[in-house]
């Protein structure tokens, strides 16, 4: 097989070598007949790495991480795939449940590759002379070799069903517990198009063919596949055997028959080229990086091809700048950064020095190499000096390995190093990903740790937690909707595999059924969760639903902030047995534990609606949580200075964030003014009433407790390229600011995500969004406070001047009405609120105004009609009549509203057709109540999800005698005007809080 000229040695050329090739593929490569197995190369003899000692957490990005060789156990020789290359290596979930029969744990399964070099030049380990025509590769395998993550041991698998034809340089992806294979080079040249999948659902794995109609890519190599969103599988460029290729086909597994499409997408794509890589992001992100174009040149530039909801596709560049070009490298996603090894240059060279590993951090927008960011490219000759003095780097300077995500860790298998081929596992750790698990889950992970069986892995990478198996998009959680058995007779000795969602199978702890009626249920309840610590006893895994762009499926954050996928059968899948859709409020809602230590700490678990005592029992008025999301994942190409990407990367910290032991607020009001300015944009340009499209996440009254919506983004997913913004939308229903202590950076967060991601994140009105209201109950007073008399009067003069542009209501799928407070006595039509022209000042509003943004429930079902209200005179409240007659009026299904404090974050009203929603916990700091959020489905049902109030820390800024200090004119004001009481509670005379004394 010809390599390519740019792998040839630089030393020895022999033209005579070069005419023992046979039927060369356009400069590319052609494999030989199968070559007895080369011995084991001398980089399998080195003693295994030392492990580098722990670093301390660092600001900014994490640099690219250190490899270390695995001593893997090999029972029999024939166990282990020995030197290879060219070959892929792919990560597949767990099946079962651990401690159950029949449970096999994480794998990596390698399939195919060539094993050894023409002459038999790898047993001396001289590289072989072949001139301008390369190195040849010989002996293609269709073997297949299995790595189990847990017990540290290689194996060797022999699959029921008639394998692919040996092959190399082909490409594979898991789709869920399947294996999909596809191209590649042979002995005979170009191996077919064909779709092989490899099921290691059962205990005994089995060779499939997917049956796929029309016309596809064709034979191919050097090409890249991956499946992107759980549900589309994509295979970019190549070499065809004439030219390098630049084209993209997508292959939709959930609609059948099965065909191949070309697509076209917009924007700026790579240039046609093979040897690229490319990964998916959890979130449904393909990146494309590297690769060689029709000049042979390599090329340094990395893509990312993402799907919009209307169902157009677009390239864009990836910010950062990339320390090398590279060719036959290998890279793969965790989380949010994409792990780059190794790589050839051409003319003989490798990537070398410390840019032989590289990470793009696509939430920070920027590459890192093993030292530092990267700001110029930094290729050179490898020497002990350029690498730091870090030998390890020697480790990853090779081309044509293959490496596979479990988790935090990257696996890297095999290769080429001049002319020998490598038979080495190596290993790191992400601790960029490492560093965003809690302390309950490290506990868990050690305790599960010192009672591995023997032979299992030691040290950081002996142990695979919950968190390791979520953030594989390939891989498929336990407890998720997987792929399952084919469903179609053999035909002519073939047993033709179904990857459609229909044939999805619910594995793990839960039960296995493939009913209708339990995956609307699965989709719905979306996070069923259990603690860290439990699963240090028993690995059980997280059910989550988010939606894919347009009518896809996918990950929905789950309680520790991280992505798991899932197959769900799509809207417009035809199934007959599905319901239409209509709103419904899950009979589970997802309940954070309140302790933060001890055996409960972080527990996460579904509690039955019914089961709520608390449920009806409103304390205060308040109004939901901020908006965030938007824009396109790659269209945010935006000033390194620009004020919202300077304030996101402030304060978007959902796991790390600390109240500042320095009031001094980070913004001046020349940037309060940028960001206000740009926001302002925006308002105005939007209507009255937003029209927004499900899945989108509901948040209710934040008024300034910016730790409770850091708590809500860690645990049930943030706004951002590392979390879920590129599947589900993010809407907050106002008061934003006041009775908190950190009502700016809850304001200005909100605004930033707003400017970044504008058609996402949406922010309505609460009636602390005035300055008469907000003047009184603590905004005015922190930005004095925190920014200075002058400068803190003119910033809140300012974000009030927007609070008159912040849209009204928010109508979603044209069933549920979003507002901050209620209908009161004069809403009978939505038009009526469309019909309120903005900017308007509370002053200025009408009676129509005043009930959106202040009136309440009655007190219950019970009490029907029009009352009073103890907020103030002119004030009233509406009862269940008046919610099911505005409901029939416009043909709505549900009201979500905020305006009050309830005591489990959110409250049904009107047989459920209307639910008060909560999300700052222990509200005023005496009402112990918890906060809530709603998930709406695509298939609008409703689930609700929750965080209870914690306490203070023994030792923290908020506790300190400087913070005490600070803090007393907030204890004071709450003193002063303290929140309406408790629904049943008289109303204290000359309340304060009251609209009355106002």
């Amino acid at each position: 097989m010809d390599v390519d000229s740019s792998m040839a040695p630089d030393a020895d050329h022999d033209p005579a070598v070069q005419k023992q090739s046979t039927a060369a593929v356009d400069g590319g490569e052609q494999l030989g007949e199968q070559q007895p197995q080369s011995p084991a190369s001398p980089a399998a003899q080195q003693p295994q790495s030392p492990t580098s000692p722990q670093q301390t957490p660092v600001a900014g990005p994490r640099h690219a991480p250190t490899y270390s060789v695995v001593n893997a156990i090999l029972e029999k020789k024939e166990d282990g795939p020995g030197p290879r290359c060219g070959h892929t290596l792919t990560a597949v979930a767990a099946v079962g449940e651990e401690g159950s029969p029949g449970y096999i744990g994480p794998r990596l399964i390698l399939f195919g590759g060539a094993t050894a070099l023409e002459g038999n030049s790898a047993a001396s380990g001289t590289p072989s002379s072949a001139g301008s025509a390369g190195i040849r590769l010989a002996g293609a395998t269709a073997d297949v070799h299995c790595y189990d993550i847990l017990t540290n041991k290689w194996s060797r698998i022999t699959p029921f069903g008639e394998p692919p034809t040996p092959r190399a340089a082909h490409v594979a992806t898991a789709v869920g517990t399947m294996v999909v294979i596809q191209g590649g080079i042979g002995p005979a040249g170009l191996s077919a198009e064909d779709l092989h999948v490899l099921d290691l659902t059962q205990q005994r794995p089995r060779w499939h063919r997917v049956v796929v109609q029309g016309p596809g890519p064709g034979p191919r190599y050097g090409h890249v596949m991956a499946l992107v969103g759980q549900r589309y599988l994509m295979a970019i460029g190549g070499n065809d055997g004439k030219r390098p290729l630049a084209d993209v086909w997508a292959l939709d597994t959930a609609a059948k028959p099965y065909e191949w499409r070309k697509l076209e997408p917009e924007g700026e794509g790579p240039p046609p080229c093979m040897y690229a890589t490319a990964s998916a992001r959890s979130d449904g992100l393909l990146l494309l990086c590297g690769g060689r174009d029709a000049n042979s040149v390599p090329l340094a530039s990395a893509y990312g091809l993402a799907k919009h909801r209307d169902g157009r596709w677009e390239w864009a560049i990836a910010p950062g700048v990339s320390p090398s070009p590279r060719y036959q490298h290998a890279a793969v996603f965790v989380n949010a950064r994409l792990h780059v090894s190794g790589g050839a240059l051409g003319g003989g060279r490798m990537v070398e020095d410390s840019s032989s590993v590289a990470v793009l951090d696509t939430a920070a927008g920027v590459w890192c190499d093993t030292k530092s960011v990267v700001t110029s490219p930094r290729t050179g000759r490898y020497s002990a000096d350029a690498a730091g003095g870090d030998a390890a780097v020697e480790l990853t300077r090779r081309c044509r390995q293959a490496a596979a995500a479990v988790g935090d860790l990257i696996f890297i298998y095999g290769g080429l190093r001049g002319g020998v081929l490598l038979d080495d596992l190596l290993v790191a750790e992400d601790l960029a990903a490492a560093e965003t698990t809690s302390a309950a889950s490290h506990a868990a992970a050690a305790a599960a740790q010192s009672n591995l069986p023997p032979g299992c892995l030691p040290g950081r990478y002996g142990f695979i937690d919950d968190r390791t198996r979520q953030i594989m998009p390939e891989a498929a959680p336990d407890g998720a909707v997987v792929l399952g058995n084919p469903v179609a007779p053999p035909v002519n000795g073939d047993m033709y595999t179904d990857i459609s969602t229909e044939n999805a199978l619910l594995q793990g702890s839960r039960r296995l059924s493939k009913g209708v009626e339990y995956l609307v249920e699965a989709s719905a309840a979306e996070a069923e969760a259990i603690s860290a610590t439990l699963a240090a006893a028993k690995a059980r895994q997280v059910n989550g639903e988010v939606e894919l762009p347009d009518r896809d499926r996918g990950s929905e954050a789950t309680p520790s902030g991280k992505q798991i996928s899932t197959l769900i059968k799509p809207e417009n899948a035809g199934s007959k047995n599905i319901p239409s859709a209509g709103v419904r409020l899950h009979h589970r809602a997802v309940v954070v534990a309140a302790e933060t230590g001890g055996a409960l700490g972080g527990m996460v678990r579904q509690l039955s609606i019914d089961q709520f005592e608390n449920e009806g029992r409103r304390v205060s008025y308040g109004t939901p949580e901020s908006a965030t999301a938007a824009r396109k994942l790659l269209d945010r190409q935006m000033s390194v200075n620009s004020v919202p990407k300077k304030v996101i990367a402030h304060l978007l910290k959902p796991r790390g964030w600390k109240p500042p032991v320095r009031r001094q607020f980070f913004l001046d009001c020349n940037e309060i003014a940028d960001l206000c300015d740009s926001a302002e944009r925006i308002f105005s340009s939007e209507p009255s009433v937003l029209q927004l499209r499900a899945p989108i996440k509901i948040f209710g009254d934040l008024h300034g407790q910016f730790g409770d919506l850091m708590r809500l983004f860690d645990e049930y997913g943030s706004p951002s390229t590392a979390g879920d913004i590129a599947y589900i939308d993010y809407l907050f229903l106002g008061d934003y600011v006041d009775r908190g202590q950190h009502s700016l950076e809850t304001i200005s967060l909100l605004l930033a995500l707003k400017v970044e991601y504008a058609h996402n994140v949406h922010l309505i009105r609460g009636n602390h969004e005035a300055a008469d209201i907000n003047a009184l109950f603590g905004f005015r007073i922190e930005c004095i406070e925190r920014m200075g008399e002058r400068d803190g009067i003119w910033a809140w003069h300012r974000i009030n001047r927007l609070f008159n542009w912040l849209p009204l209501a928010a109508l979603i799928e044209k069933k549920i009405i979003c507002m901050h407070g209620g209908i009161g006595r004069s809403i009978n039509h939505v038009e009526q609120i469309e019909n309120l022209q903005r900017p308007i000042t509370m002053e200025a509003g009408s009676i129509v105004l005043m009930d959106l943004l202040w009136s309440d429930p009655t007190e219950n079902d019970s009490v029907e009609g029009l009352r009073p209200n103890a907020r103030g005179p002119g004030l009233v409240t509406f009862g269940p009549d008046r919610v099911m007659e505005f409901c029939n009026n416009n043909d709505l299904q549900l009201i979500v509203r905020a305006h009050e404090c309830v005591m489990d974050g959110f409250e049904r009203f009107a047989q459920g057709h209307l639910i008060t929603l909560f999300s700052a916990t222990n509200y005023c700091g005496t009402a112990n109540n918890a906060g809530a959020i709603l998930v709406l489905g695509r298939d609008l049902v409703v689930v609700p999800k929750l965080i209870h109030p914690l306490p203070p820390a023994i030792s923290s800024p908020e506790t300190s005698p400087e913070r005490h200090i600070e803090d007393t004119w907030m204890q004071e004001l709450n003193a002063n005007r303290p929140p309406t009481p408790t629904r049943g509670r008289p109303q204290v005379a000359n309340d304060r809080g009251s609209l009355a004394w106002i």
